[in-house]
């Protein structure tokens, strides 16, 4: 499926569905989560521990809040446990699943973030890589509209090359 990258902060985004870069326990700690939390309020990082905890890889769904979407889809790509490092496939399943989910509730747009490239420890190209060939190869219901956010211009770029790459495109 057709998907954009942009740069930005993703609590700023307005879409259905923003996807929350998750740990197994729903936690919203720092980063991405973060960001949400402070744009949500606290009834989200509340509404999100109690869905929690869910296996790697797995999604949990919340109100969004105060935010401007109507849900938030929290994608557990890092264990809350041992090393807390994300692995290929939690981002990969992290991702499908999200989307997934998505066209479930009916939604047509979603911002997803790198997930698991962060605090999480996974290289930001490979992790882009990752996201962009499964969003590539989704096969959507109802979503139309899906963006790949990053906050910085340089984490921006990476996941464009990542794209490029993922759709065959020159990297000229």
């Amino acid at each position: 499926m057709e998907f954009r990258v942009v740069h930005g902060d993703i609590a700023q985004q307005s879409a259905d569905v923003l996807v929350n870069a998750a740990g197994t326990s729903l936690r919203m700690g720092s980063g991405v989560a973060g960001a949400l939390r402070r744009g949500g309020g606290s009834e989200l990082n509340e509404a999100a521990m109690a869905e929690g905890p869910v296996d790697l890889g797995a999604v949990a769904v919340t109100d969004a809040f105060e935010l401007d979407a109507d849900w938030v889809i929290h994608a557990a790509a890092m264990p809350h446990y041992g090393d807390g490092q994300a692995t290929a496939e939690s981002i990969r399943d992290a991702a499908r699943n999200s989307l997934e989910r998505a066209d479930e509730l009916g939604c047509e747009s979603l911002v997803m973030p790198a997930l698991g490239c962060g605090v999480a420890g996974f290289a930001l190209e490979d992790g882009a890589r990752i996201i962009c060939e499964v969003i590539d190869g989704h096969d959507p219901n109802s979503l139309s509209d899906v963006r790949f956010i990053a906050y910085s211009e340089d984490e921006a770029e990476t996941i464009r090359r990542a794209a490029s790459e993922v759709r065959g495109e020159s990297a000229d």
